[in-house]
């Protein structure tokens, strides 16, 4: 089981300066105050190490330690649900088989996984490079009940050429950095004033951020592996955010990259 580490309320994002801007976290019973400078512009990611995504609305190889990744020959969907399980819920795990790797000299997909309610009725849906987001997107998944999923996996080298070939998310930059850079590569639009809530938090020696946006609603899980960023994508319309928030937000929570 993970443990949350840091839990951040964004709501002087709205309504104080960028002087004011202080958010309260604790982490093991101490306070800390975050500063926030407002929202980073690309030049100033490009230059703390990220850069934006390739594409505004987007809805290498292992180092010591990393065991070796099979990179498949085989594209577009492959099976990768199990069966339900006591809760009734399904994990998907990336199958070893499907290619993927985005071109020469980056490396493999390390797999991830993620787990959906079986009553939901949650299936994969095509992608295509024809999709906004290029070949980053990696997966989606939609449900007619509860709504839609996708996975943006983008090499590390493309913001940075000093990251080595096992990053970590907290390199690639801090909480507020990394949603001030790549949110409005997810839903479209800048996200200053619609962050509602950061988090940090550790699972299996692997450290995650994730972050919920006010409309378009969207929880975002972004973490990083090899040489590769992960966002893990969970959204749904107002009325499916307001009946089935409770299993989004556990979708949300369930991503690993394993």
């Amino acid at each position: 089981m993970g443990t949350v580490m840091q839990t951040v309320s964004s709501l002087c994002w709205r309504n104080c300066p960028p002087s004011q801007q202080k958010l309260h976290s604790k982490t093991r019973g101490e306070t800390q105050n975050v500063e926030f400078g407002g929202v980073i512009n690309r030049r100033e990611a490009i230059s703390s190490g990220i850069a934006l995504l390739s594409s505004a609305a987007a809805f290498g190889f292992p180092g010591d330690g990393l065991a070796v990744v099979k990179q498949g020959l085989l594209a577009g969907r492959i099976p990768g649900l199990s069966e339900p399980d006591e809760q009734g819920w399904r994990t998907y795990q990336r199958p070893e088989d499907k290619s993927g790797g985005h071109g020469v000299g980056w490396s493999p997909i390390i797999p991830y996984k993620f787990s959906v309610p079986a009553p939901a009725e949650w299936n994969e849906v095509p992608v295509s490079i024809a999709d906004l987001g290029g070949t980053e997107i990696d997966l989606r998944f939609a449900s007619p009940k509860e709504g839609r999923l996708f996975v943006i996996v983008a090499p590390v080298l493309r913001f940075a050429d000093d990251l080595g070939d096992n990053t970590t998310i907290d390199r690639i930059g801090t909480p507020e950095k990394v949603i001030s850079a790549f949110g409005p590569e997810v839903i479209g639009e800048n996200v200053e004033g619609k962050v509602l809530s950061s988090q940090v938090a550790e699972h299996e020696g692997r450290t995650y951020y994730q972050f919920e946006l006010e409309p378009p609603h969207v929880i975002i899980t972004a973490t990083a592996a090899g040489n590769r960023l992960y966002l893990f994508n969970v959204t749904g319309n107002g009325l499916q955010w307001k009946k089935h928030y409770k299993d989004l937000k556990k979708i949300a929570d369930s991503f690993r990259v394993v």
